[in-house]
This record gives structure tokens, sequence and C-alpha cells, in this order.
């Protein structure tokens, strides 16, 4: 058992963030930063596995993956594998996959069609609900003396929202629904949509990154900062939205062109404001279906989230699922240690699209951020660098900075959670960081639901959003 004190450094300091106890000396939200171990030590990366991904919601697909009975994908929740299966009745059920005789995989195929899974060691014969069906020479070997109906593979809790897919080890995990919680105000914007919302289209672009899995899922739920510098070369090829943000312009009107926002569960976002198709070079397809379902949109959500609708998003939902909306490429993090991932990669295109707009979008997700993907290759290579810098002794005393737009930012009269000004900001890095000390910090779910009306205390700056609206609303309007 790995305790939050025991991450902390057991030199008597007396100054400095290395002097905190617990999780603090990882995080200070006070202070807007992170120590470079949460990148790097195992024993940080053992207590995530116990009290993050053991206990949070992790996205395990989509309906349009499973679409029929008797369909299955298998995928992993963290580092435990897991089948993930459609039911007889179009239920879904999600469970180990290992073997309850000696532990073997069971079933090594990625997605197919199945009435049963069998272990190929000693032919154990699992349902599709994960219950032990057959085992060979049941009466002669066991004696009729095995109970199948306490050895079935070890159960999941599966719940969707619309349309997507989460498992979770803890019962007293709360609904996914209400993990996502104020998300869900964001997230109906695309995924239900005026038209049917959002599909994934598989099967998945794997690979493997030699990095932390925080790196990537910090990148994705609000790092426009390095848009203009990383992918400089790759904005002013694509040209378009964004090409004027390469290289960093100082003319750009930084606060004008979007925002951040962060949620209780660690949830968050940048918006790029009217660039959702920004980073596609063929596009014609696409910017046709936007132009004609924002209507839908504003007629059912409002104009705020007709702005969403729109815009570009670079989403993370905590701990590690990350799309981009608008270039339409979608994640999952696997972490396989602390040091390494795999990245497994989707395309999201809206349902009731036509067939070539779907292809097209997914030819433009691939080709920005697929395995080989321009985009992807930039970021690529940041991302190790992030993690195995802190292979040094000295580095990895350090600390990280994440108070761009420190005290810009606060509730919002329209937007839930915490709204930053801009979308190059820190709003979103914060609130995840916040939320992943909450979790190596609580023992359980009780501790946890018990900072529900006080998770926002660290952003002090309360009237930032009134004050800023009322100072827009009394300029000179030309």
């Amino acid at each position: 058992m790995y305790s939050a004190n025991r991450l902390c450094s057991t030199r008597n300091k007396k100054h400095g963030s290395d002097a905190m106890n617990g999780s603090s000396a990882l995080v200070d939200n006070a202070g807007a930063s992170q120590s470079r171990r949460v990148f790097w030590d195992q024993d940080v990366y053992q207590l995530e596995l116990e009290r993050i991904f053991s206990r949070c919601w992790l996205m395990l697909g989509h309906d349009s993956l499973v679409p029929k009975p008797g369909d299955f994908i298998t995928t992993y929740m963290a580092e435990d594998r897991v089948i993930l299966s459609r039911q007889p009745d179009g239920s879904l059920k999600a469970f180990i996959n290992s073997c309850t005789h000696r532990g073997n995989q069971i079933c090594h195929a990625d997605s197919g069609s199945a009435k049963a899974f069998v272990c190929n060691y000693h032919g154990w014969v699992f349902g599709q609900d994960g219950s032990l069906v057959d085992v060979p020479m049941e009466e002669r070997c066991y004696h009729s003396d095995l109970d199948k109906s306490k050895l079935g593979l070890a159960p999941i809790r599966v719940e969707t929202y619309k349309g997507f897919i989460f498992g979770c080890h803890d019962p007293e995990a709360p609904s996914l629904e209400d993990y996502l919680g104020d998300f869900c105000w964001y997230l109906d914007t695309i995924w239900d949509g005026p038209d049917g919302g959002l599909e994934l289209l598989g099967p998945p672009l794997k690979s493997t990154l030699a990095c932390n899995w925080k790196v990537p899922t910090e990148n994705f739920v609000g790092d426009g900062y390095h848009v203009g510098w990383t992918h400089a070369a790759a904005l002013q090829m694509i040209g378009g939205e964004l090409a004027g943000l390469s290289g960093n312009r100082a003319d750009m009107p930084f606060d004008d062109l979007g925002l951040q926002f962060t949620m209780r569960h660690g949830h968050g976002f940048g918006l790029i404001d009217n660039a959702a198709t920004a980073i596609h070079v063929k596009r014609d397809g696409y910017v046709k279906y936007l132009e004609e379902t924002r209507g839908g949109i504003r007629e059912k959500f409002g104009p705020e989230r007709e702005r969403l609708y729109v815009g570009h998003w670079n989403t993370s939902i905590f701990p590690n699922c990350s799309f981009l909306y608008g270039t339409n490429t979608f994640k999952i993090w696997h972490p396989r240690g602390p040091h390494e991932i795999e990245v497994w990669t989707y395309t999201m295109v809206p349902k009731n699209a036509d067939t070539e707009t779907k292809r097209s979008i997914q030819r433009e997700a691939i080709r920005s951020f697929g395995t080989a993907g321009t985009l992807e290759s930039d970021d690529g290579e940041n991302m190790s660098s992030a993690t195995y810098i802190n292979n040094g002794i000295i580095t990895r005393k350090g600390r990280m900075n994440s108070s761009m737009g420190k005290d810009r930012e606060g509730p919002h009269p329209v937007y839930p959670g915490i709204v930053g000004v801009s979308f190059i900001g820190e709003t979103s890095y914060r609130g995840f960081y916040r939320f992943w000390q909450e979790m190596l910090d609580a023992p359980d779910w009780a501790a946890i639901r018990a900072n529900d009306d006080t998770w926002d205390v660290m952003w002090t700056n309360r009237n930032f959003w009134p004050d800023r609206l009322s100072a827009k609303q009394a300029e000179p309007q030309d």
C-alpha cells in the first residue's frame, strides 16, 4: 500500500514547497506549480494506479464500435486488460480479460463478434456476460465440486453518456453523469448536437510513446500556448485561421480568441473561436455540414453553445482521455509505467454526416494527429523530452510552473465551472492538477464528495467575469 505521505521528501527543509507534506509537495495550488516528480517517480505512479485509475471512470469506447449483440472490443483500464461486450439484450458488460483458473489472457483479438470467450490454456469457456459456462472434463477432474457461479470474470461497472462508453472499478464512485458533472453541459453541444451527435471511427491507430501519461493529457486539456511555437511550420503550411498564431505573433488579440474551462473533477478544455475546421486542408464538406447544422445548435442550446459548436476544442476528460473537436482526433493515453504510454487514436465524426464528409474528416485527422501525423510528430518529441529530462536527480528536484492566466479566471455568468479569459492560458492545467492532488489525498469517494461545495475556492478572483463583462459593455461602440 502506498500513501501520499510516503511521497514527501524525507529531508527537513526550512523553506520552499519541498517542506510540504504528502501530495502538497507534488502540487502547490496556491503557487501554481508541480514537482517534476509527477512525471517520473514510480511511487507516484503506483499511487495513481490505486487512487485514480482504480476509482475514476475511464473511457472504454463508443456504441459505434460494438453495434450488434455479440460484438466486442478489447481495451485497457490503465494496465488492466478488459473485454467490452454487447449483450443479447443490447446492454453492455465489461470484465477483466484474465481467466479465473490460472490467470491467462483469454481474448487476444482487438475486436470481433463472439458467442463466448475461450481460454486457450485449459479451455475454460466464458459467456458474453463473463460468466463461467463450461469447464473441460468438469465431472471427471473436478468431481462436480466446482462452483462455476463464483468463477466468472471480474466485472466492471459500465455506463454510457451520449453513446460514449466508460468503465469504473469502484462501486462507491458517483454515476458517470455525476462524474462528468458540469462538463455534460459542454459535451451535449457536440456529443448530442443537432443531428444525432458523434461516433468514433475505428479500429484505433496504436503506437507507443516514451512519456508519462499526464504530459499529453495536460497538453490536450489546455495547452494553447505551444500551438504557435511548436507547430509554427505546420501552421504556415496548412494556412487558414490559425496561421496567424505561427511564431506567437504579438499582434494577435489573444484575449479575444477564445476561452478556457475547468470542472469539478478535473475535466477541461480550451476553445479557439470560429476555428472548428482550421487544421483541415480539404474541408469543404465539413464546413458545409457545420454551416447547415449550427442553426440547429442555436435553436436547441442557445448562442453561447453555438459559439462552442463552431470553435475548436482541445479537451481532456480526467484522467486519460483526450480529443480535439474540429480536428476530430480522439485519444486514449494508456499508461505503461511512469515513463511510457500506448496511444490509441480514433477519429470522431458527426454520426449523420454523409459518407464522403466522414472519410474526409478521417483523412485530415490522421494526416495531422495520426501515428505519423504532422502535428503529432511535433508533440511527441516534446512529450518524451518533458518526461525523460527528469531522470536527472538534480533536475527532478525542480518544479514546473503553471501560472499563466492566474487570477484572470473565475465563475462565469453563463458557462459552468471556472472560466479563463483566453485559450492561451493554464486555467485548465491548474484544474487538472487540483483534482489529481485531491484524488491522491482522498481515502475514498466519500472524502471527495465532502469537497463538492468548496472545490473551486482556490480561484479567489470571484468577480473577474462580472467586472470584465461590465467593462466591455461600458466601452464605446464603433
